[in-house]
């Protein structure tokens, strides 16, 4: 089985090449999340979890492995990051429940669950 921690720090190794390839294109994607993700109205881990959900709806692995050590390092817990997949699965039906189990892969290399 893939492993989730490796398959995230191998991603953040290319865009990092990316972004020493292209500074001006990576920096001007990179201001929009800088400011999405920001406290407002609403928390800035709340966001991220929400953007973990919509990733696993849309099958993104890059995006549910970052959003959601985004949202653990702003204090997410286990529990908190089940109940979204549950949301996810419950609008991105069995898709979502296929990218759920990266989630989950993640969450116990992490020692979490």
């Amino acid at each position: 089985m893939e492993k989730q921690i490796e398959l995230k720090e191998q991603i953040q190794k290319h865009w990092g090449r990316y972004k020493d390839l292209m500074p001006h294109l990576a920096k001007a994607y990179e201001d929009l999340p800088n400011q999405a993700y920001r406290d407002g109205a609403i928390d800035g881990k709340t966001k991220r979890l929400m953007a973990m959900t919509a990733a696993t709806i849309h099958g993104c692995r890059a995006c549910i492995l970052y959003q959601a050590d985004e949202a653990l390092k702003l204090g997410a817990s286990s529990e908190e990051m089940l109940e979204c997949i549950g949301v996810a699965v419950s609008l991105g039906g069995t898709m979502a429940e296929g990218e759920a189990t990266r989630l989950i892969n993640f969450l116990e290399e992490k020692g979490i669950i």
